[in-house]
C-alpha cells in the first residue's frame, strides 16, 4: 500500500498537516490553487488563544471540547519553535481585558480557569489595566495575562514551506474542478496516495460540498512600532467580544515583526469582497479609532504607507471545525477553523495523522 498522502491546501492547516505527516513517516504532495503567500493565513493576527477566541463565532459545544485539545498541542509545539529564531515564532505577553469582573461572568471564568494550567506566566489582576496605559474611561475593570505564541505569518509560512521542501515534499499549483468525492479515485491513482487530507478552507464549499461554510471577513491595520513616534509596544492587547453582537468590533493590538504593530479588528460574516481599506470602508477607519481610544499612545502611531491594511477571509463553518473521515472515501477533512487556524494547527494536524494511520490499519487487517 502507498505511503504517500495528498494534502489539498497550502495555508497553515495544509502545511502543518504535511509536516506532521512527514514526521510520522509519510511522503506528501501538497496540491493547492494558491501558494502559501496568497492564503488567508498570511493575513491572520496569529496570536495563540485558548478557545473560544476573541474573534468569536465559536459556539458549537462539541467542536469547542475538541478544540481545547488541539490548542494545547499547538501551544506546546509553538513554545518549542520559539527557540528557533528563523521560525518566526516568539512568546510574548498577551493581556485580555474585561468590562466586568471575570468572577462575575461564568463563561469567562470557565475560560480563564481552563487556560491557566496550559500556559506560562499567567497573571490575573486589574492592575494590568493601569500598567499598560489603557484608557481608564472605558470602564474596563479586570484583566489577565499569559505568555502566548505569536506567529509572524510571513516569516513562519515561508519557513514552514522551506522545511517541507528540504524534507522532500512535492508542491503543485492546481485548481480542482470536481468535488473530492467525485475525484477521489482518479486523484489517488494519479498521485499514488493512500489518503487525501482536505485542508482547503473556503475551498471546501466546492470540494466538500459544504455550503455551511462562509467567509468571516477580517481586516488589520499596520502601524509602525519602531519607537520613533511612540514608545514600543511589546505585549498583545485584546478586549473580549460580546457574543450578542453581530459583525463584532473587537480591540486587538499585536506586535508584528521588529517594528510593526497590527490593529484589529472586525468579523463580518458572509462578506467576500477584500477590496476594502481606510479610504473606502468606514469600519476599518473605526478600528483605528477604537484602538486609539483604548490605548491613547496609539494617537501618535504612524500607519505603514507601503502596507497599511490587510484583509482576509476566515473559513467559518456553522459547527466550527470539521475534522473527520468522509466514509467510504479515503478523504480526511480538516477545515472550518474560523479565526483559530494557527491556534488549532498542530493539534488538528496530529489528529489527521492518527486518522490516516487508523484508516490504513483497517484496510490492511484481514
Amino acid at each position: 500500500m502507498s505511503n504517500r498522502v495528498l494534502v489539498i491546501g497550502a495555508g497553515v492547516s495544509g502545511l502543518t498537516t504535511a509536516r506532521c505527516l512527514f514526521d510520522a513517516g509519510f511522503e506528501v504532495t501538497v496540491l493547492a490553487e494558491k501558494s502559501a503567500e496568497f492564503t488567508p493565513s498570511v493575513v491572520a493576527g496569529a496570536l495563540w488563544e485558548w478557545p473560544p477566541a476573541v474573534c468569536g463565532y465559536h459556539t458549537d459545544s462539541e467542536s469547542l471540547r475538541r478544540s481545547k485539545q488541539w490548542a494545547t498541542v499547538s501551544y506546546e509545539r509553538f513554545n518549542e519553535l520559539a527557540a528557533q529564531p528563523k521560525s518566526g515564532v516568539r512568546m510574548i505577553p498577551a493581556v485580555f481585558y474585561f468590562r466586568d469582573r471575570v468572577e462575575d461572568n461564568p463563561a469567562e471564568l470557565q475560560k480563564m480557569e481552563e487556560t491557566k494550567p496550559h500556559v506560562k506566566g499567567f497573571e490575573h489582576t486589574p492592575d494590568l489595566i493601569y500598567q499598560h496605559g489603557v484608557n481608564r474611561g472605558l470602564g474596563l475593570c479586570d484583566a489577565y495575562s499569559y505568555l502566548s505564541p505569536l506567529i509572524e505569518t510571513d516569516v513562519y509560512m515561508e519557513w514552514l514551506r522551506n522545511e517541507l521542501v528540504m524534507l522532500g515534499c512535492q508542491f503543485e499549483q492546481r485548481k480542482l474542478l470536481q468535488s473530492l468525492a467525485d475525484s477521489e479515485q482518479p486523484l489517488c491513482d494519479e498521485y499514488k496516495v493512500c489518503a487525501i487530507a482536505n485542508c482547503s478552507g473556503l475551498g471546501s464549499i466546492e470540494l466538500a460540498g459544504d455550503h455551511s461554510m462562509q467567509p468571516l471577513r477580517g481586516a488589520l491595520i499596520r502601524v509602525l512600532n519602531d519607537g520613533s513616534t511612540m514608545p514600543r509596544i511589546a505585549a498583545a492587547h485584546c478586549v473580549a467580544h460580546d457574543d450578542k453582537v453581530e459583525n463584532q468590533r473587537m480591540i486587538y493590538i499585536v506586535p508584528r515583526g521588529p517594528d510593526h504593530l497590527i490593529l484589529g479588528g472586525i468579523t463580518e460574516l458572509g462578506e467576500w469582497d477584500t477590496n476594502i481599506g481606510l479610504g473606502n470602508y468606514a469600519p476599518i477607519r473605526e478600528i483605528l479609532q477604537r484602538c486609539q481610544e483604548f490605548l491613547p499612545i496609539l494617537k501618535s502611531a504612524v500607519i505603514d504607507e507601503f502596507d497599511p491594511v490587510r484583509v482576509g477571509l476566515r473559513p467559518y463553518r456553522k459547527k466550527n471545525v470539521r475534522l473527520e473521515r468522509e466514509s467510504p472515501y479515503r478523504i480526511i477533512h480538516n477545515y472550518g477553523h474560523g479565526g483559530s487556524g494557527f491556534t488549532f494547527s498542530w493539534g488538528c494536524a496530529e489528529e489527521i495523522v492518527t486518522l490516516i494511520k487508523s484508516m490504513r490499519e483497517a484496510e490492511t487487517t484481514p
